[in-house]
């Protein structure tokens, strides 16, 4: 088992950042790829960014690439999601998620937080 605990979300104005966190606990960190998702009210989940178990290999959804970086720390257990120039359709409530992959499609992640809430007000 793999806990997975989001914070760092809130409101923020159109145009601004938010940096998301996501601690990992249980089993080894350093395992398992890494993936953010997010689900708008009315909508369906959907893939934001993904890493791979090092760090090295990344990949964006086209809505987020250039504004989004997602990185991790391994020494400290932990996935972030940096979020600039927001805009209100990024509103939404995201998810860290891991699994064996760096993959786009949610079913390939094992594990999965709570979520934190981002709201963009235009």
């Amino acid at each position: 088992q793999v806990q997975l605990v989001e914070s760092g979300g809130g409101l923020v104005q159109a145009g601004g950042s938010l940096r998301l966190s996501c601690v990992a606990s249980g089993r080894t960190f350093s395992n398992y790829a890494m993936g953010w998702f997010r689900r708008a009210p009315g909508k369906e989940r959907e893939f934001v960014a993904a890493i791979s178990r090092g760090g090295a290999n990344t990949n964006y959804a086209d809505s987020v690439k250039g504004r989004f970086t997602i990185s991790r720390d391994n020494t400290k257990n932990t996935g972030f999601l940096e979020m600039d120039s927001l805009k209100p359709e990024d509103t939404a409530a995201y998810y860290c998620s891991v699994g064996w992959t760096v993959s786009t499609r949610s079913h390939e992640y094992r594990f999965w937080g709570q979520g934190t809430q981002v709201t963009v007000s235009s």
